[in-house]
């Protein structure tokens, strides 16, 4: 079923995740604080809608957030009251400004608290998805591995949103699998650590996590 999307963001995740609702039919919206960095992109996809961040969270049915971790919390803030009922896929990680160690990239939160759970204290009325964080954006839509459909691990408070979300993840070539709660989201998060440390050190961006499941 079509659906009007909203994505928060102008970066390639954002860019890719847009053209990737774009290409199953859906309407987009995108939602930037810098109009003229989408400019050539739009060029390449004139259906999408752009403008300001209030504008795509109001015209989304489902809203994508992909802005950087640091900025999420103050966003959200300013969005809050727009965000009551929305379905939020959070594909933020919250990366530090600090350079990684030894491959492993620093967060700015610790294991008892992750950024969704901070994202869904300030927007309480708003349905918040992990999704999207713990792979590059080269693999986000219709991703092709000769082991099969590569996992994607979400968590959140509202089974009906979880279940939209997966709906929307397994049409972009994925298997979704549910983790539970906003709680999850402390282990989620890390994930993209995970996914990073291959490319870090040895340059291998080409690769996402699968669960494999005894029968």
């Amino acid at each position: 079923m079509k659906k009007k999307i909203g994505v928060l963001g102008s970066g390639q995740v954002a860019q890719v995740l847009a053209k990737g609702f774009l290409d199953n039919g859906h309407e987009v919206s995108m939602g930037t604080s810098n109009a003229s960095k989408l400019v050539e992109w739009k060029n390449k996809n004139p259906s999408v809608k752009l403008g300001s961040f209030e504008q795509a969270a109001k015209f989304g049915e489902i809203l994508v957030l992909a802005v950087k971790g640091k900025a999420a919390e103050s966003l959200i803030k300013s969005l809050a009251p727009t965000l009551i009922g929305k379905i939020i896929m959070d594909a933020t990680n919250p990366i530090d400004e600090k350079p990684p160690v030894n491959g492993v990239l620093q967060y700015f939160t610790s294991l008892d608290e992750s950024l969704m759970e901070r994202l869904q204290k300030i927007a309480l009325q708003a349905h918040f998805v992990k999704a999207f964080n713990s792979v590059g954006n080269a693999y986000m839509v219709n991703p092709s591995f000769p082991e099969g459909k590569p996992t994607m691990f979400i968590c959140g408070n509202n089974d009906d949103a979880k279940k939209e979300v997966s709906s929307i993840i397994n049409s972009f070539g994925w298997e979704a699998l549910d983790f539970g709660k906003v709680e999850s989201a402390r282990a989620i998060e890390p994930l993209c650590m995970l996914w990073c440390i291959p490319g870090m050190l040895y340059n291998k961006w080409s690769h996402a996590f699968k669960l494999l499941k005894s029968k």
